[in-house]
């Protein structure tokens, strides 16, 4: 009986994407993952599985506020916050990662949102994430949004407000930036699943001690912590990052999942995206934009520079050795030469964070 209802519903969830006309078709990997969704899904609601909420940090300014979280199945009597825990409590979320990747999500589900006093209502994606802007009026700092798609399941995500006079803001790399794995970039998916030991996460020296020393020149600057990482590896990075004396900020992730477009979601279409939401959501800020030169950050943002040449302060770029760039892309040099890209405001490059504090010194952006 349960696999007939499956099959129904695959069927069911075929019939509605050839519905659709030829232009509007999602590729085909998106669509096999589609029917995969229902079939499971509905499998697992005659198992009596529940929906449970994994909260994500948000942010936003006075007046309007982005949060973000992710629809998933848990199994009966799971507790409704087991991904709700304080980032200094996250001993199994952080450690047993696999479990993240594992979960199954569940699309296009309706999720209530209490911030401040006024109730939402919104909609998870395809994907299960819920990222939604609420016009909210906020004073700035932490808040705490409570999400819920039943009651009895409500959790709370952190929401940073951003003050309207902060002028200046940090926008950070993570992987090869803030930390090291010593693995190739194709490997990194796994590393972040199934690797065990937080201590085998090496932080770049000097990075953490650069970024309290910008948070101390800019006491209002917010951080953001910008990856191509997918989702499911949020509680890990946010733990590697707290336990490592980073400043507390949001992670602007992605889904991995096949798009309507591609197998795979484009990493640097992910950060072009994030950087643009930011420079709207933000007019008057100047970004501090920190990356390294394994992947694509310079041209990223070389090209953010140009684009919005009065929303950047300046562009930090963490050299990798040659051992990382050999693990990073296959070659010992740096993937994209300083001379093939556009100058930003100011454009500096330093092995590691005592390098490029060292740097900013030397030109006078923080005193010595």
């Amino acid at each position: 009986m349960g696999l007939s209802s499956s099959l129904t519903s695959a069927r069911g969830a075929l019939r509605a994407v050839a519905s659709r006309s030829h232009t509007d078709r999602p590729h085909w990997a998106a669509r096999i993952e589609d029917v995969k969704n229902a079939v499971v899904g509905t499998t697992l609601r005659r198992l009596h599985w529940d929906l449970r909420l994994q909260p994500f940090h948000g942010f936003g300014s006075g007046a309007r506020v982005r949060v973000l979280a992710k629809v998933l199945y848990a199994s009966p009597g799971t507790p409704a916050d087991f991904h709700d825990q304080p980032v200094h409590d996250m001993r199994t979320m952080a450690v047993r990662g696999w479990r993240n990747f594992a979960s199954q999500v569940a699309p296009h589900r309706t999720v209530q949102v209490l911030l401040g006093d006024q109730q939402f209502t919104v909609r998870a994606d395809r994907a299960g994430i819920v990222d939604a802007e609420l016009e909210v009026a906020l004073p700035p700092g932490h808040h705490e949004a409570v999400l819920w798609t039943a009651p009895g399941n409500e959790v709370t995500a952190d929401i940073t407000v951003v003050p309207d006079a902060a002028e200046v803001g940090l926008v950070s790399d993570i992987d090869d930036t803030v930390m090291v794995t010593w693995l190739p970039r194709p490997l990194l998916a796994f590393w972040n699943a199934f690797v065990i030991h937080q201590s085998s996460r090496q932080v770049v020296p000097g990075m953490p001690m650069l970024y309290q020393r910008l948070a101390r020149e800019h006491p209002m600057m917010p951080v953001f912590y910008l990856s191509t990482g997918a989702w499911n590896v949020f509680p890990v990075l946010k733990r590697f990052l707290y336990r490592n004396g980073y400043p507390d900020g949001p992670l602007l992730l992605t889904d991995w999942g096949p798009t309507n477009t591609g197998f795979f979601r484009s990493g640097p279409d992910h950060k072009h995206r994030a950087l643009a939401q930011l420079a709207a959501e933000f007019p008057t800020m100047r970004w501090i934009l920190v990356g390294d030169d394994g992947q694509h950050d310079p041209s990223i943002y070389a090209e953010f520079s140009a684009h919005h040449p009065d929303q950047v302060d300046s562009v930090l770029i963490r050299q990798l050795t040659e051992p990382e760039q050999l693990l990073a892309h296959g070659s010992r040099r740096p993937r994209e030469h300083s001379a093939h890209r556009p100058a930003a405001p100011l454009s500096l490059e330093a092995p590691d964070g005592h390098g490029l504090l060292a740097e900013l010194e030397r030109t006078g952006r923080i005193s010595s």
